[in-house]
């Protein structure tokens, strides 16, 4: 059989945990960020575990990430 494909879209955004959760970050630190305070951009650097419902899907378009 031959291997499967990932979405590389996918790929590029999302990163795997050792226990198999998508972990993701978050939109908003690529510019502008004099206008921001410092408090919002240290919380948009944290990585966003996703919810378990949207997880099946994420596990569909990387069929190899752990």
């Amino acid at each position: 059989m031959p291997k499967l494909k990932s979405r590389k879209a996918a790929a590029k955004r999302v990163r795997f945990t050792k226990k198999g959760r998508v972990k993701r970050f978050k939109a908003g630190r690529g510019h502008l960020l004099a206008l921001k305070r410092s408090k919002r951009k240290r919380f948009l650097g944290r990585p966003q575990i996703i919810d378990k419902v949207d997880e099946k899907t994420f596990h569909v378009l990387l069929p190899y990430g752990k």
